[in-house]
Parts: structure tokens; C-alpha cells; sequence
């Protein structure tokens, strides 16, 4: 799996099976970030129940708040 160009092994990431596990496994609030997976963007309603596989691409955009 490769996770902003990095590539990880997916039974390395926690046990993480869905894009809500992986977003948990990174300590990222889920209302804060934008995840494409192998080119589509997800929306944040899917994030429990889309599956990861090992081939998978995923770019994930944290927002941070400023000011």
C-alpha cells in the first residue's frame, strides 16, 4: 500500500481493514482531512465501510487551521 508516496505494509498499519481504521491508526480527526484512494475521492460517510487492500494508493490531505 503506498500512503502519500510512502509505501507501508498493510498488516504493519495496526490491523487497520477500512479508511476509517487507517485515518484512526494515524491519530488524524477524520473531519480534517481529504482522502483520494487509487484516484477517487472519498467521501467522509464512506470512510467505515470502504475496505483497504494491499495494492491500494492513498493521498491523504490533513487541514490544518491558521490564522
Amino acid at each position: 500500500m503506498i500512503v502519500n508516496g510512502e509505501k507501508f505494509d498493510l498488516a504493519a498499519l495496526g490491523g487497520a481493514q477500512t479508511l476509517a481504521g487507517l485515518i484512526a491508526y494515524f491519530n488524524l480527526a477524520p473531519q480534517r482531512v481529504a482522502v483520494e484512494l487509487n484516484g477517487d475521492l472519498i467521501g467522509r460517510g464512506a470512510y467505515e465501510q470502504t475496505a483497504l487492500h494491499d495494492n491500494d494508493a492513498l493521498e491523504i490531505i490533513h487541514y490544518v487551521g491558521g490564522g
